[in-house]
C-alpha cells in the first residue's frame, strides 16, 4: 500500500503533469476556456495514460531496448486513435470542440515519459494505477484552470456540459454570477497564462507551508526537479555516473 500511496501522491500533487512538470501546456492553455472542455480533454488523456501504461507493461518483455521508443510511440498512437474515434462516435460535439488536440495527445511527452520511466519497468497493475493517477492529476489541473477562467470570465461553470458531455452531465452546468458582464481577457489565451501563473504560485505557497510543518528544509525541497521520468535531486547525476 505505501507504494500505491506514493504513486497517487506523485500523480495528483508532487509530480503533477501541469503543476509539477509544466508539461502539456499547449492543450492546457488552448482548451481550458471552460471547465467542460477541460474535463473532456482530461478524461481523454486519462484513458490514454491508463491504457498505454497497461499495454507497455504487458509488452515490455517482448520489446528490445533498441526499439523501445518507436514501439512506445506506436502503442500510444494506436490508443489515441481509438480514443479519438470513440469521442467522434459518442461525444461528437465535444470532439468538434477539442478538434486537433485529441490526436496531438500522441505528442504529449508526459505520456511517453511515463511509459519509458515507469510502465516499462513495473507490473501491469502498478503501471495502470500510475496512469490513472497521472491522468487524474492532469484532469484536475485542466478543470481547475478551466473553472477559474470560466467563473471569472463568464460567471458560469461547466457551460454546455449537457451538450458536450451528454445529458447525464447537465447537472454540472451552473450560473454563478447572474447578469455578469464578463471579463473577456480571462477566456482568451492570455487569461490562460495569467490563471496558470496564479495557480502555480498557490501550489508553491502550499508546498512551502507543508515543508515548514514537516520540518523539511525548504532549500533542499526547492532544488528537487520534477520530470516526466520522476524526481531528480541534487547530486543524483553524480551518483548515477
Amino acid at each position: 500500500m505505501p507504494v500505491y500511496r506514493q504513486i497517487a501522491r506523485n500523480g495528483l500533487w508532487d509530480n503533477n503533469i501541469v503543476f509539477g512538470q509544466l508539461l502539456a501546456l499547449c492543450p492546457l492553455l488552448a482548451v481550458t476556456g471552460t471547465a467542460t472542455n477541460g474535463l473532456g480533454m482530461g478524461l481523454a488523456t486519462l484513458a490514454v495514460l491508463v491504457l498505454s501504461g497497461l499495454a507497455v507493461s504487458l509488452c515490455r518483455g517482448a520489446i528490445t531496448p533498441e526499439i523501445r521508443i518507436p514501439a512506445f510511440v506506436l502503442i500510444i498512437a494506436c490508443i489515441v486513435t481509438v480514443v479519438d474515434m470513440a469521442l467522434n462516435a459518442w461525444l461528437h460535439d465535444l470532439h468538434k470542440v477539442l478538434g486537433l488536440f485529441i490526436p496531438l495527445i500522441v505528442t504529449n511527452c508526459a505520456i511517453l515519459g511515463r511509459a519509458e520511466a515507469f510502465a516499462s519497468r513495473r507490473g501491469p497493475l502498478q503501471s495502470a494505477f500510475d496512469g490513472l493517477m497521472m491522468g487524474a492529476g492532469f484532469t484536475l489541473a485542466l478543470v481547475l484552470l478551466g473553472a477559474a477562467r470560466e467563473i471569472l470570465g463568464s460567471g458560469t461553470i461547466f457551460a454546455n456540459a449537457d451538450v458536450l458531455l451528454g445529458p447525464a452531465f447537465g447537472f454540472l452546468e451552473q450560473v454563478l454570477i447572474p447578469d455578469y458582464g464578463g471579463f473577456l481577457i480571462l477566456v482568451l489565451p492570455p487569461g490562460g497564462f495569467i490563471m496558470l501563473g496564479l495557480l502555480l504560485a498557490l501550489k508553491a505557497v502550499l508546498d512551502r507551508r507543508a515543508a515548514d510543518r514537516a520540518g523539511d528544509p525548504l532549500d533542499a525541497r526547492i532544488e528537487k526537479v520534477f520530470t516526466a521520468a520522476g524526481v531528480l535531486e541534487p547530486g543524483a547525476e553524480g551518483e548515477n555516473a
